[in-house]
């Protein structure tokens, strides 16, 4: 009935608006609340990371960003394994996205590390912001195209804990005369802004199923790094995502040194003479 109904429209010349009043009554009957709660809570510590902000409680605002990526990745965990994907929930995460892991990592920098550098202070800021925003844009529009075992390009989720665990770690070490902040922050930055719109793969983890049985040694180790987190969470979380965000890198590197010593052997079987 519904490619009757297609069908005619496209013959008729309003294709366009039968495909919005679709949408609209998709919408009508309803969205599924339980993964939308899980985004609205990663949302609300976002927006809690700005409040602190504003009141210089720089380490408030780093654990409330990476609580947000918490949540943010169990609403995806759950829509998967409920079956209650949806298009309404891919916008509302990324818009979302955009405010805990786009402007409150972004504001933070700036008022923790950038302000003394003025104008290129919050440009720096900016160019992290905008380019979240260009990764989330390319991320929607490439959802349904790319592999879904990687991300093309680092995750904004992962840009804002390595903002987060490096200001967490900064304090845990000391704070003022231990690390020169004024450094580390712009360089930082721009090598995850750069990051986030290159096209370096990053796993994903979608494919990993935890309502599946596993190894006895996986629960071991699952164990294990349960308490390393809590016998020292800051660095455990520090190592954890800086192990992260270099596997992008360090992975292209590897496949780049692959190809070129396959073409070296190709070259040089070319070149070999042949038996006549």
């Amino acid at each position: 009935m519904a490619k009757s109904n297609e069908e005619k429209a496209k013959k008729n010349g309003t294709l366009a608006k039968f495909k919005e009043s679709e949408k609209y009554d998709t919408m009508k009957k309803g969205i599924y609340i339980l993964p939308n709660l899980f985004t609205s809570a990663s949302l609300a510590f976002g927006f809690f990371a700005i409040i602190q902000v504003i009141h210089q409680e720089f380490k408030v605002a780093a654990m409330s960003i990476i609580a947000a990526a918490l949540c943010d990745g169990l609403d995806g965990k759950v829509a998967r394994l409920t079956g209650t994907a949806s298009k309404f929930g891919i916008e509302y995460d990324s818009l979302a996205d955009l405010v805990s892991f786009g402007v409150a990592p972004g504001v933070m920098m700036y008022q923790w590390a950038l302000v003394p550098y003025g104008k290129l202070g919050w440009l720096a800021a900016f160019l992290y912001v905008i380019c979240g925003a260009l990764r989330l844009g390319r991320f929607n529009v490439q959802v349904n195209t790319v592999e879904k075992s990687v991300f093309n390009g680092m995750p904004i989720p992962a840009g804002a804990m390595m903002v987060s665990t490096t200001i967490l770690m900064y304090y845990k070490l000391g704070g003022e005369g231990a690390i020169d902040k004024k450094i580390i922050m712009p360089i930082m930055t721009f090598f995850v802004a750069f990051l986030m719109v290159s096209n370096v793969k990053y796993l994903s983890f979608k494919d990993l199923n935890v309502a599946k049985k596993k190894p006895f040694q996986t629960l071991v180790f699952a164990v294990i790094l349960l308490l390393v987190i809590i016998a020292e969470p800051v660095i455990t979380l520090f190592l954890i995502i800086s192990a992260y965000v270099l596997s992008g890198p360090l992975s292209m590197l590897k496949n780049i040194g692959k190809k070129d010593k396959t073409a070296k052997v190709k070259a040089g079987e070319s070149d070999k003479p042949t038996k006549t």
